[in-house]
């Protein structure tokens, strides 16, 4: 498995983690963003920045890109195709929304994500989940 497998063993560890907005604490609760950020805690260090308060339809009403842009200040844009393990995935869940789900690839065909009704659990990328994605990125080197 080529990519970053401290990136998914981090990730794994927080599989059956309660989906709870806003939370980014393993075990307790966390959204797909917390779920990125307590796996960027465990892997790289402390967070490069805090997240402001934000509500379940954020950056819809002014149609803001703001995760992307977030992302795009701390990960490295990867090209479009297969993603590889430890490759953080950016969805867009309906035409003409902005980005808003974040998902940690644990190889080319699953990944890793906090779903609201579900918690974090490992899904397969499969063709609907695939055709949400708009863009990739990997975590920074390690330190």
């Amino acid at each position: 498995m080529s990519g970053r497998a401290d990136i998914v063993a981090a990730a794994r560890g927080w599989i059956g983690t309660p989906y709870i907005h806003q939370m980014a604490a393993k075990g307790a609760g966390c959204d797909c963003l917390g779920l990125l950020r307590g796996v960027w805690r465990e892997v790289q260090g402390p967070e490069p920045e805090r997240p402001p308060a934000y509500t379940r339809d954020w950056s819809e009403p002014a149609g803001e890109e703001r995760l992307w842009a977030a992302a795009l200040r701390h990960l490295s844009p990867r090209p479009r195709g297969a993603p590889e393990a430890g490759d953080v995935l950016l969805f867009r869940m309906r035409d003409g929304s902005v980005a808003k789900h974040l998902g940690i690839a644990t190889g080319p065909a699953a990944f890793l994500h906090a779903y609201s009704g579900h918690g974090v659990i490992e899904s397969a990328l499969s063709r609907p989940w695939a055709r949400r994605v708009v863009a990739r990125f990997a975590f920074p080197d390690p330190r």
